[in-house]
């Protein structure tokens, strides 16, 4: 074939566009299950440091064996469902259905004879989606620690959430009222006068990110309070009004 004719440039082309497609296409299903294990690994990290545990990857399947006791998905009343596996819930996936249709993970870890209860979190930022977990000391108000992440915020502004100075702010933050003993969450606050407060229920909010604030408020509310009817149930030191 003349290799300076339409025919074999096209057909070259096309040959060319096909062991490039493949190529990408098996490197892509050979790396899947690696993808995977880090995304795991991860989450694994996300869901420790919220206790205070910083891993490194490698090690996060043993530490997350050591440290965290229970893993339980719970409905909208508070039951549990043993027939779903709370780590594989997809959160992006269950806020899609009915909250009556969807499941809650929830993580029990144990550091020091001290127990603690790890949520998820999803909502949404400005641009995108916001997520993370935090983390309950026993007596289902205090924060232990709280870590965020997020698809498309604003660099220097709203994605700050992931910075760990603004992570530090919701330690020892309370989720409850102290007068009224009603769950509140944790308000992001533009304007917070607090200082280091840790009674009111609020704290500072990132300059200039007053929308993905108000983010990361109603993702703690929204989320929290289908946790409310278990975590009211449990045998621990609740510092709440029955």
């Amino acid at each position: 074939m003349n290799r300076d004719s339409n025919a074999y440039t096209f057909i070259f082309a096309t040959v060319m566009v096909i062991v490039v497609a493949a190529s990408l296409a098996i490197a892509a299903t050979s790396l899947k299950p690696m993808q995977n294990e880090n995304v795991r690994k991860e989450k694994m990290q996300n869901i420790l440091s919220t206790i205070g545990v910083e891993v490194e990857r490698e090690q996060a399947g043993e530490e997350f064996n050591k440290y965290i006791k229970e893993q339980i998905s719970l409905t909208a009343d508070g039951s549990i469902d043993e027939s779903v596996n709370a780590f594989n819930i997809d959160l992006a996936k269950e806020l899609k259905k009915p909250v009556e249709e969807q499941r809650f993970p929830l993580y029990k870890a144990e550091i020091e004879g001290k127990q603690y209860f790890i949520i998820p979190l999803r909502g949404a930022g400005l641009w995108d989606a916001i997520w993370g977990y935090i983390s309950l000391e026993d007596d289902i108000n205090t924060i232990k620690g709280a870590v965020f992440d997020h698809k498309g915020e604003t660099p220097g502004l709203g994605a700050e959430i992931t910075q760990s100075w603004f992570e530090k702010r919701f330690e020892e933050e309370k989720i409850f009222d102290p007068e009224s003993g009603e769950f509140v969450g944790v308000t992001v606050m533009k304007g917070y006068s607090g200082g280091n407060n840790k009674d009111d229920n609020a704290i500072d909010a990132i300059s200039g990110a007053t929308i993905t604030g108000d983010g990361v408020t109603d993702m703690i509310y929204n989320r929290l309070q289908y946790y409310m009817p278990y975590l009211k149930q449990q045998n621990v030191k609740v510092a709440l009004n029955n």
